[in-house]
């Protein structure tokens, strides 16, 4: 028998939900209704309160500040903040990060990161002992 080829459909995207809830019902909850669904890290933060410097930057995402740049990598990401694009500080530079569902409850430096790859060269002359088989350019 002949092997029959399906032709593979691209996964469906659903709706992401977290914990149950839809990011439109979250981003319609108070903060005290979202207090029992976040993370217990998150939680303590949240009541324990938000330093003014972190107050001011979600007062600049509320009211829809067009370009937002941030050294706040410690600033938690709350469902308002979903779909805005934020420059985050990565110490060396402003990354510009557009904020997905995904990363609700999260960390605003877990999406910028410090570290770049590194790619390693070939060694120098001198450097190894093959090397000075290597032939000069």
């Amino acid at each position: 028998m002949a092997k029959k080829t399906q032709k593979r459909l691209p996964r469906r995207k659903e709706e992401f939900t977290y914990h149950g809830f839809t990011i439109e019902n979250m981003q319609q909850m108070s903060m005290t209704e979202l207090l029992p669904i976040m993370p217990a890290r998150i939680r303590r933060r949240v009541n324990r309160g938000m330093s003014p410097i972190h107050e001011s930057l979600m007062h600049d995402i509320r009211n829809g500040k067009e370009r937002v740049r941030t050294h706040l990598r410690d600033m938690i990401i709350f469902p308002e903040m979903i779909g805005k694009t934020i420059a985050i500080h990565n110490g060396k530079a402003f990354m510009e990060v557009e904020l997905q569902p995904e990363a609700v409850f999260h960390y605003l430096g877990e999406f910028a990161l410090t570290r770049g790859r590194v790619n390693h060269g070939s060694a120098g002359i001198g450097a190894t002992r093959s090397s000075k088989f290597v032939p000069l350019k």
